[in-house]
């Protein structure tokens, strides 16, 4: 992103994109997506307690 050899014009404009798009994915998988799961798993958990 930060380049300026030959070439450094195009792969900025991919670098971009691709940067802005692997962060939020980072952070969505690290804090968001394994609180969904627990969510989602304890419930199912709690209710084969329940039956069994």
């Amino acid at each position: 992103m930060w380049s300026a050899g030959s070439g450094a014009d195009v792969m900025k404009r991919i670098a971009a994109p691709i940067v802005g798009g692997l962060l939020p994915s980072l952070l969505l998988e690290v804090t968001v997506y394994p609180v969904i799961y627990y969510l989602w798993k304890g419930k199912s958990l709690q209710k084969s307690e329940d039956r069994g």
